[in-house]
């Protein structure tokens, strides 16, 4: 059933009924995320294995290390500003769910379905494969250096780490919140293990590759975006506390105060990361270096480099019990609203996990690591990543003038909307310039969902007979899982 816009809002016009005490034992997701775990939730998230393997992206194409650093702090600034719009949407729209949400309350239901069908299809399984292939690397190469990782080994290896996550995700909310605090308390001691001794070597003079260093020979204002595009990736997953608002303790207050302090750790973090990278290694040492951490454990930290790749492998798994925590919430309110089979609305009725919605996901990600054919996915999934971003904002933006007098816990200043927004929709346009291969089948994979969305949601024309086989076999389902619908209403 789909919920009306009037509904809705006044669904969300105060926290009675997120506040409402409920039965310990009814089937529903509980309120047990507190701001700490909201904190290592988003930070854990954000920082993957990036910061420490890849920032060369942002030099390469700011062509100086003065203006990578400055492209690193912008980024951080905007991604802030995008972390600030989508906690004015979390505490204004107190469902689960993110980006699916936010475009089904402000655009309508077409745009939200087609993000779900995206996430679907290629975004969440291209991006989880990504990251378990990125921790098996990390975990088997150091055993066989100065040889090549075996592929099948680092595959292998890949998918425990993926059947762990999802083991961890159906078992226990509390247990997922724990692993994640703990994942995120080590890529930060990982974080700064890199910043004292590059500091360190700082402030005792070590200063001559930060000489000239705004030399703009190599600059080109093509290239520019391009380090901007690198630079935003990098703070990617700001948004994902967003997926879990009904589970989250006090979210008028807890998802604002979180957001804030996640962002601006996150960025003061990575800034001084790249300084303390800058005063060991020069500008085209790091240029050269396949795995920038590495490089600079071996000169900096040499009694301790063999740990980096297994601090790399853990940041990894951190942000992957991230992506395993946030998204099934998607699917599950997607299912919850009718835009998916009911079955992934459902909870197990001890664990109080949304369980069916967590395991949906296993069998894509191992089929697609299987196959190996990631790499154009994931070029994909940014396209379309930023592209509903920019509809969620531009939502929310004409959200407020609809319903002026609608509460909003927390109200972001309308100029940082726009300007985030507009960044939003000129990435956008830029990969259209940039990349119009890889842009056109990004933009024919969501199209796909379009018909999809008029045969089977809008108006269906599935066949009685394949409802009939699909329901018994839901129930079935329903059966071995142990699971049920919510029986209290927690947005």
């Amino acid at each position: 059933m789909k919920v009306s816009k009037r509904e809705s809002t006044t669904d969300n016009a105060s926290d009675e009924c997120t506040e409402k005490p409920v039965k310990d034992d009814a089937v529903h997701l509980k309120r047990q995320i507190s701001l700490l775990p909201s904190i290592s939730f988003i930070i854990g998230t954000v920082v993957g294995s990036g910061i420490f393997i890849a920032p060369k992206g942002v030099l390469m194409n700011s062509g100086s290390v003065g203006l990578s650093l400055l492209v690193w702090t912008l980024c951080g600034v905007l991604s802030t500003f995008g972390a600030l719009c989508y906690a004015e949407l979390g505490t204004t729209f107190k469902k689960s769910g993110g980006h699916y949400t936010y475009l089904l309350e402000t655009l309508g239901p077409l745009p939200a379905f087609l993000r779900l069908w995206t996430e679907f299809i290629f975004i969440r399984p291209a991006v989880a494969t990504y990251v378990s292939l990125a921790f098996g690397q990390y975990v088997v190469e150091p055993l066989f250096m100065p040889c090549a990782a075996p592929t099948v080994l680092v595959k292998i290896v890949s998918m425990l780490a993926i059947t762990f996550v999802v083991a961890v995700n159906c078992w226990s909310v509390s247990m997922a919140a724990r692993t994640q605090m703990l994942l995120t308390f080590i890529k930060m001691f990982a974080l700064i293990l890199i910043i004292v001794p590059g500091i360190m070597a700082l402030v005792n003079g070590k200063t001559e590759n930060f000489q000239n260093a705004f030399d703009s020979e190599s600059l080109s204002l093509t290239k520019l975006p391009l380090a901007f595009y690198s630079g935003l990736y990098a703070y990617g997953g700001w948004f994902y506390l967003n997926f879990i608002t009904e589970e989250v303790i006090n979210p008028n207050r807890t998802i604002p105060l979180a957001i804030i302090v996640s962002m601006v750790t996150v960025t003061l973090f990575y800034v001084t990361v790249n300084v303390a990278y800058y005063t060991m290694m020069t500008a085209n040492e790091l240029l050269m270096s396949e795995a920038v951490a590495v490089t600079f454990a071996s000169r900096a930290l040499q009694g301790v480099a063999p740990a980096i790749p297994v601090l790399v492998a853990l940041s990894c798994l951190g942000a992957l019990n991230g992506g395993f925590f946030g998204t099934p919430r998607m699917f599950f309110v997607g299912a919850r609203e009718g835009h998916f089979p009911a079955i992934f609305s459902m909870i197990h009725i001890r664990r109080q996990t949304p369980l069916p919605a967590v395991l949906f996901l296993y069998p894509l990600v191992i089929v697609m690591m299987a196959r190996g054919e990631i790499f154009q996915l994931i070029n994909f999934a940014s396209f379309s990543r930023w592209f509903f971003i920019a509809l969620a904002t531009l939502g929310m933006i004409i959200h407020r003038y609809r319903f002026p007098d609608l509460p909003r816990p927390f109200k972001v200043p309308i100029a940082v909307a726009v300007i985030f927004t507009i960044v939003c929709f000129f990435i956008v346009g830029l990969s259209l310039y940039s990349d119009p291969w890889n842009t056109g089948g990004s933009c024919a994979l969501t199209l796909s969902g379009v018909p999809v969305y008029y045969l089977t949601i809008k108006k269906s024309y599935i066949p009685e007979r394949w409802k009939k086989a699909f329901n018994n076999l839901s129930l079935h389902l329903q059966i071995l899982l142990e699971v049920a619908q919510q029986e209290v209403k927690t947005y």
